[in-house]
């Protein structure tokens, strides 16, 4: 399975927050914590890694605390994901050549290169402003009972196609 750790999940958290407060003061870290309910030390750990990945800036001082680098839609989401866990890889060999001892007679290796290469670009087409975009319903909930008895959840756009 291609999961993400948690931290990484905290530091797009993170990241959303500051993409939505839109305005240019920094924020420091025990502030960011509270905001989004995360631990203070896992927020500072994340802080110092987007840093250091030239995500964020930050700033020294009483009126201190992190911003961002760039705007929200100049940061894609596989930047934030290799800052906090390192390159976007589906397989050890997708991420650094030579990992595996059955490389050389691998049937499978161009494929997942080709997939990984696929999830890389996908991740990139995606940037910060996307996540911190407020989602928009599908529509209401419409419970349907199916002819087992069992309610299945249809929104309005799905409803429409069983018209």
């Amino acid at each position: 399975m291609f999961r993400i750790s948690r931290l990484t999940d905290y530091g797009i958290v993170v990241m959303a927050h500051l993409a939505e407060c839109r305005d240019d003061e920094s924020h420091n870290a025990r502030r960011l914590a509270e905001d989004t309910q995360l631990p203070a030390p896992v927020v500072s750990k994340i802080l110092k890694s987007l840093t250091r990945a030239g995500l964020l800036i930050s700033q020294r001082g009483s009126k201190g605390g992190y911003s961002l680098a760039r705007t929200p839609d100049e940061i894609p989401v596989v930047e934030m994901i290799t800052a906090l866990e390192g390159p976007v890889g589906i397989t050890e060999c997708t991420i650094q050549p030579g990992a595996c001892a059955q490389e050389s007679n691998c049937q499978v290796r161009d494929p997942w290169q080709r997939i990984n290469g696929a999830v890389h670009a996908a991740l990139e087409k995606i940037t910060l402003a996307d996540l911190a975009k407020p989602i928009e319903p599908a529509g209401p909930f419409i419970p349907l009972v199916g002819m087992d008895g069992g309610k299945k959840d249809l929104s309005a756009s799905n409803a429409k196609a069983l018209e």
